[in-house]
């Protein structure tokens, strides 16, 4: 920040004579603090045509709080970065219009499943740490793969993941129940759902699922879904489909006789 109307170099200067466009303001309440704790502090701002909370937290920051943190980068709703609780439901600031709350008080914090650091970024490297301990792609066969186009489709949606991790703060085994030594969390159902449906991936990652992954925590509440900002099924699509493939190998009872009598021929080592 230079002269007080510019955020950073990626941020468009705005000029006041820019702002206040539609002669309205509008009122922010943002949390201000860290892991020790913290409050809401009321914002003012002139309110312009179009504007998103991302630009109203900007504008916050250069005009009137300059140590405010936040966490942003395209402002286009690819990366994920600027993920918030926006009236206490994870939004993209970058995508959610201030006049969407026209005659209602707008409060912006930062994501609880994770650890705040300070005022609306929060720690989220534990995503990393788990997403470290995913089994890879893992295939005896070289590129480029022949598959059915049926299947590339498949591909398709859980690869538009951006990972703003709104799908894990929305959570209630993480963001409640505080699971995370246990249960890896939609985000990672998706990836697993994409690594387990390659047709040219030959990795097995059920037991993992089950046993790591805590894939049974999950109650198909279709909140990670509902939150979603690139629209991905994850319920519909990931989770119960990964379900439906633990059950069938570790519930089944033809399997389970299969896996009985393999044991035994191997000397018990596969016997379960």
């Amino acid at each position: 920040m230079s002269d007080g109307n510019v955020t950073s170099r990626a941020h468009a200067p705005v000029g006041e004579e820019g702002l206040g466009g539609t002669g309205r303001t509008a009122k922010l309440k943002i949390f201000r603090g860290d892991a020790s704790g913290g409050e809401e502090v009321e914002y003012e701002i002139p309110l312009v045509e179009g504007m998103v909370i991302l630009d109203a937290v900007l504008y916050i920051q250069a005009h009137q709080a300059n140590d405010l943190a936040v966490r942003w980068n395209c402002k286009a709703a690819h990366c994920g970065s600027c993920s918030a609780e926006i009236n206490g439901i994870p939004r993209l600031m970058c995508k959610t219009r201030v006049e969407e709350f026209e005659g209602r008080e707008i409060h912006v914090g930062p994501m609880r499943a994770f650890p705040v650091i300070k005022d609306l970024v929060s720690d989220v490297s534990w995503n990393y740490e788990v997403s470290s301990k995913i089994t890879p792609f893992t295939t005896s066969q070289k590129a480029p793969f022949t598959m059915y186009e049926e299947d590339v489709e498949r591909l398709y949606e859980p690869k538009k993941c951006i990972e703003c991790f709104m799908c894990q703060d929305v959570c209630h085994v993480l963001r409640t129940h505080h699971k995370h030594p246990e249960f890896a969390g939609p985000r990672f159902f998706v990836r697993n759902q994409w690594l387990e449906m390659h047709p040219m991936d030959e990795a097995d990652r059920l037991g993992d699922l089950k046993e790591k992954n805590g894939l049974g925590y999950c109650n198909i509440t279709k909140c990670c879904t509902e939150v979603c900002p690139v629209g991905i099924k994850i319920t519909d699509n990931s989770i119960i489909p990964l379900k439906e493939r633990v059950a069938d190998e570790y519930y089944d009872p033809a399997r389970w006789l299969m896996r009985k009598i393999q044991g035994r021929r191997n000397g018990g080592r596969n016997g379960s």
